[in-house]
């Protein structure tokens, strides 16, 4: 601990001795993994109390299946490293759900003889082409809870690995300080984010109770020149920054002149068309149109 500055803490559960060695050889020349019995290890931590008290922070989490990796390189550079030692693996009864089972919707390649299999987990199915069909998404097992051997026994028959097997990343320490292991997958621009939320907040409360703080403070110098250039409008009263815009306003407006469009002057060359004249009726008289019969 004297001699790296960063540790990261991490649980070991369900980890053999094979991967374990898969995971030492993946860390070397990076990190050091230390696994020792918690007794001797806050036994060491508390024997150097007087010399180190930052070190005192982390004797709560040594606790259960633990181990410290050391390292000198940035922690979030050595986080993808310790994330790729996951392996996947099936689901053994008894064992605890370290994340929630969706068993999604889909047809399986068993036999219609396993429908009462189905039945007894309350899974609604249907046979399709000869095969087992899941109708709707059945949460299986749930993230903290003991597997059981249904559950188990089906997701071996569905040659399912649902769960992985690794380093868990609990606990950071950086040079004195202490934190959660999550917080090294927040980016820069999740941390600015942050950041200026607290400063508005603290700026709002600031302008609410009337108490002065250097968040608020721009807001203030807005407020009172905008008081301020009020009253140079309203009064003669000016000064330099008011001068710009008070001869602005007290310009006066142009008027706006009325756009007069001309007439366009008929060409003398051209003479209008004369109106056709209008078709003659013909009328025919009573002795026109017998005419020929009386002659």
């Amino acid at each position: 601990m004297e001699e790296f500055p960063r540790i990261i803490l991490v649980t070991c559960d369900n980890i053999g001795s094979k991967h374990m060695q898969t995971i030492r050889s993946g860390l070397r020349g990076k990190a050091t993994l230390l696994m020792g019995k918690n007794t001797l290890i806050r036994k060491a931590i508390k024997n150097a109390k007087e010399e180190h008290p930052e070190w005192q922070d982390l004797l709560f989490h040594i606790k259960g299946n633990v181990g410290l990796v050391f390292t000198k390189e940035e922690l979030y550079l050595l986080h993808p490293r310790l994330l790729e030692s996951r392996v996947p693996a099936q689901a053994k009864v008894g064992i605890v759900a370290p994340q929630d089972v969706i068993l999604p919707a889909q047809v399986t390649t068993l036999e219609p003889t396993k429908t009462n299999f189905f039945a007894a987990l309350d899974i609604a199915t249907k046979i399709t082409r000869g095969c087992v069909e899941i109708l709707n998404d059945v949460k299986l097992c749930q993230e903290g809870k003991k597997v059981g051997s249904s559950e188990a026994a089906l997701l071996q028959m569905l040659d399912m690995k649902p769960f992985t097997y690794g380093l868990k990343l609990t606990v950071c320490y950086d040079e004195g300080v202490v934190f959660d292991a999550k917080l090294l997958t927040v980016s820069k621009d999740q941390v600015y984010k942050a950041f200026g939320q607290g400063i508005g907040n603290i700026a709002a409360l600031s302008l609410a109770t009337s108490f002065p703080t250097r968040p608020a403070f721009p807001h203030v110098i807005g407020a009172g020149f905008r008081n301020l250039l009020a009253v140079s409008l309203a009064t003669d009263y000016t000064f330099k920054q008011s001068e710009s815009l008070k001869s602005r306003a007290a310009a006066p407006v142009a008027e706006a002149k009325p756009v007069v469009v001309e007439a366009k002057k008929p060409d003398p060359q051209k003479a209008p068309p004369k109106p056709a004249p209008p078709p003659k009726k013909e009328t025919t008289t009573e002795e026109e149109e017998f005419g020929d019969i009386f002659s």
